[in-house]
């Protein structure tokens, strides 16, 4: 089994970041914003040991999507989609606990008993905003973060970081950059992986891949933003369970 899933995982990689960019998809113009990437060893174990990989999505009202098939094409449904294609003989569930306004340490409050019934074997943690929005201590901030990657490992879960959205109208309003600060702080200083939602939706609205300030066609906008989180989010994953311990790549 061993052998067979690293042709798979060895598979993906060769097939990620090159994929979006044959089909002429522009998610891939930005992969070099998406962040650190240190290995996931408990990700790569589950894989190993089970031909499983759950990941758990946890997260505040930026992970979900509006309408009657809004959770299909919301980014947790498509990183589903995007890591099944890459590992056809690996079962890939993602599951996501998902609610609005929470803070990162509201989210911490019931994260133990959601590790404990999901399993995962994966964490992405999207939060930030929020604590934005509140102006909830930095510091608070750093040690909510701390704790729930602390707890996440204890879980048997290796855990990716994700910060907030970027979007032009709001930008200048709610001060989303000390808290970008401390995630890329605790995701090196922790050494798990970061993926940096407002720098690659950044790069996608001054590139003019997507239009972030009109509210024409928001809807179908965030949609396809959606899309493409997942489709990079896959290929962070896949690169970080491919990584050997010490193998890390910070940008």
């Amino acid at each position: 089994m061993k052998s067979i899933v690293a042709g798979l995982i060895g598979l993906a990689m060769c097939a990620g970041p090159s994929t979006a960019a044959q089909d002429s998809n522009p998610c891939g113009l930005a992969e070099s914003a998406v962040g650190a990437v240190f290995p996931m060893p408990r990700a790569a174990k589950a894989i190993e040991q089970t031909g499983q990989l759950t990941v758990l999505v946890v997260g505040a009202g930026s992970s979900a999507l509006p309408g009657p098939d809004g959770a299909a094409r919301a980014y947790p449904a498509r990183l589903q989609v995007a890591l099944a294609g890459k590992w056809p003989a690996v079962k890939v569930k993602v599951i996501t606990d998902v609610k609005p306004r929470r803070t990162a340490a509201d989210m911490l409050t019931g994260l133990g008993a959601v590790l404990s019934a999901v399993k995962p074997s994966v964490v992405v943690w999207q939060t930030g905003t929020n604590d934005a929005v509140a102006g909830v201590d930095p510091d608070a901030f750093n040690a909510a973060l701390d704790r729930g990657v602390t707890r996440a490992h204890a879980a048997g879960a290796d855990l990716v970081l994700m910060n907030t959205q970027y979007s032009p109208r709001t930008e200048t309003m709610i001060a989303v950059g000390v808290y970008g600060d401390i995630m890329r702080s605790v995701a090196l200083h922790r050494e798990v992986s970061l993926f940096d939602r407002f720098s690659v939706m950044k790069t996608w609205s001054e590139l003019g891949i997507f239009d972030l300030r009109s509210a024409a066609n928001k809807l179908d906008t965030a949609q396809r933003v959606h899309d493409c989180i997942g489709r990079l989010l896959a290929d962070l994953l896949a690169e970080a369970i491919s990584r050997r311990a010490g193998d890390t790549n910070k940008n």
